[in-house]
């Protein structure tokens, strides 16, 4: 069971999770936000609770650091949420079937994440993050790791973990390459926080047949723009086809 069930990471963090139960048995869409999100940011609720609504059990997590969860936001890297994300499968039934879905930096969270771990049967990313030195580069340059913060706002402070492990990873292309499973990649062309271009180069560096990119003309990073069916609609035709 899932529904009331907690959990917690390898350093007995707990990860905070919110379930949509739904008529479809044996498989579970887990979907995870960005840097500075949680599981409650709209985009994940309108998302889940659509996806619900066709059939397909959702969980949204908050990664350690985030939201209600445990842990310090400091020590919040794509690494870190990368154990975090196999810790979270750990503690689910054997035998699910799993799909990821994984916003901005958490897309980047998937991508290092399932070429590692055969448990995710399908990936689907909503505007992620693929160059996450030039996105690090880009939008925190002139903030000093240790003193500012993310974005102005003081309950993100910017660390020094955070900086280093964005810039180590440098970007995501090779990780894309080893990719096994289908990989669907959406996109607004309005996105002024991760261009469009970092899902066109993660589509045209995967190697797996079963990939698709679709852009959404006029929408931006959390697609607030557009409508629960809408976005919905090719996410649920992915699973149905291979989850």
């Amino acid at each position: 069971m899932i529904a009331g069930k907690t959990f917690a990471n390898r350093r007995g963090e707990k990860l905070d999770s919110a379930y949509h139960e739904a008529t479809r048995e044996g498989v579970l869409v887990v979907l995870a936000h960005g840097v500075t999100g949680n599981k409650d940011r709209p985009l994940l609720v309108k998302l889940a609770t659509e996806l619900a609504a066709r059939g397909w059990p959702c969980l949204r997590i908050s990664y350690s650091g985030n939201g209600e969860s445990g842990g310090d936001f400091r020590d919040a890297t794509i690494t870190k949420e990368s154990e975090d994300l196999r810790d979270l499968l750990d503690q689910l039934p054997a035998g699910l079937k799993i799909a990821y879905i994984g916003h901005s930096m958490g897309g980047a969270v998937g991508l290092l994440t399932t070429p590692l771990d055969e448990r995710i049967r399908v990936l689907v990313t909503l505007a992620g993050m693929v160059h996450t030195g030039e996105f690090v580069d880009r939008e925190f340059g002139e903030v000093v790791p240790g003193e500012g913060f993310m974005w102005d706002d003081e309950d993100c402070p910017l660390s020094r973990k955070y900086v280093d492990d964005l810039e180590s990873i440098g970007d995501l292309l090779d990780e894309a390459s080893q990719l096994r499973v289908p990989y669907l990649l959406l996109h607004g062309d309005a996105d002024d926080v991760v261009p469009p271009s970092d899902s066109e180069d993660a589509h045209a560096a995967a190697r797996v047949k079963e990939r698709d990119l679709v852009v959404f003309p006029g929408a931006g990073h959390s697609f607030e723009e557009i409508g629960a069916a809408e976005l919905a609609a090719p996410v649920d035709a992915w699973l149905g086809r291979y989850l």
